[in-house]
């Protein structure tokens, strides 16, 4: 396959994306809060969870798995808490209300959480920490996903990517957030590479034999037998402490799925309901209000010297500098909003697609 990237403008790409949901009969103040979701991800240089995700959304949406019009039932609310069903539908948008919530009840009593249940993928799990941080909070927001991590010593994938995210703001130009997998790569990033042609790293996925696979497209393969298996961080074993990234994929599984009453593990994968697939999650949000333990400021100077002295620190030879979580993502979005968002030439064919499919003729790419 060839590789050969096109950039396209930023605007142009997430109006293109807010359009296709539109047309696939997703309410356009919904459709704004998806495609908003999914340019910040390839904005900030997250590859793996932008546009390339949007065919998967059509798809499933075409077959049903997602309802199209999101219906939000509270189930519980508090002052401080409450639990949501999300009746399947879009994720991001769901996730968009929820951490909305947990937002409001923090700024009136400090801390704010909820809990949501039958929701679908939301994108990226950092998209909702910043909603926190513009708020001058700390967010943290965690999802289960389909399985992908085995238990330590174990080779049947059980527990998904399961990212664990948390932010806060500093007195700098960006925030610290760290936006990242249970795993020591994501699904996406497997897909990512399988579009590029491109191997994985060593050690980082296994078969049901505990053998190490580095070809992208078998990985793909193999995962929807279960037969393939992302290791979690720190590796397979106990050596190099693989226990705690599946310690933490644990702690988020039960945040996801254990405070909803939800699905969890192997139901993931997707379970029947009156004839019709559905792939179900669980969120949780947390949103920590600054200035019921101290004044922003005071925090924001705090948390910048720390980024600060950790970056000033003694390098490795040969390194070029240091940087602390959220920095490169900062950067990427500068230049990428001056270069456009780079598609390969696989991304170039999913969007023909959706383009025909839905009429979309009002958009001239270079590709077409």
């Amino acid at each position: 396959m060839s590789n050969e990237i096109v950039y396209i403008d930023a605007k142009i790409l997430e109006n293109f994306m807010k359009d296709g949901f539109i047309g696939l009969g997703v309410p356009e103040e919904d459709a704004k809060i998806i495609a908003d979701v999914l340019i910040t991800s390839d904005l900030r240089g997250i590859d793996s969870h932008g546009i390339q995700r949007c065919k998967m959304y059509y798809d499933r949406i075409r077959e049903g798995i997602y309802e199209v019009k999101t219906k939000i039932d509270i189930i519980k609310d508090g002052p401080t808490t409450a639990l949501w069903d999300g009746n399947c539908g879009m994720g991001h948008v769901i996730a968009y209300r929820a951490m909305h919530a947990a937002i409001d009840k923090a700024k009136k009593y400090g801390l704010g959480a909820v809990a949501v249940r039958n929701s679908t993928h939301f994108g990226i799990a950092g998209y909702y920490s910043l909603m926190a941080i513009k708020e001058g909070m700390i967010g943290l927001a965690v999802t289960n996903a389909r399985p992908s991590i085995p238990p330590t010593f174990g080779v049947e994938p059980m527990l998904g990517t399961n990212p664990l995210t948390i932010g806060a703001p500093t007195d700098e130009e960006f925030p610290f957030l760290l936006d990242c997998a249970t795993s020591i790569i994501q699904r996406g990033k497997v897909e990512l590479n399988n579009r590029i042609d491109k191997p994985l790293p060593e050690n980082t996925v296994i078969n049901d034999r505990g053998e190490i696979m580095t070809d992208a497209g078998k990985v793909l393969e193999e995962m929807l037998e279960r037969k393939a298996a992302l290791l979690p961080l720190g590796g397979k074993g106990e050596k190099t402490a693989g226990y705690k990234g599946y310690g933490y994929a644990t702690v988020v599984e039960l945040l996801s799925a254990a405070l909803q009453e939800g699905i969890y593990l192997r139901d993931t994968l997707g379970i029947v309901e009156n004839d019709q697939n559905r792939l179900k999650v669980g969120h949780f949000f947390l949103a920590i209000n600054i200035n019921s333990f101290l004044g922003l400021n005071s925090f924001t100077k705090t948390a910048g010297n720390i980024m600060r002295d950790l970056r000033s620190s003694k390098k490795e030879p040969g390194a070029e500098r240091i940087y602390t979580a959220g920095e490169k993502e900062y950067n990427a979005e500068n230049e990428r909003r001056k270069s456009g968002i780079p598609l390969n030439e696989s991304l170039q064919e999913d969007i023909k697609i959706m383009q025909k499919e839905l009429g979309l003729d009002k958009y001239k790419f270079d590709f077409n």
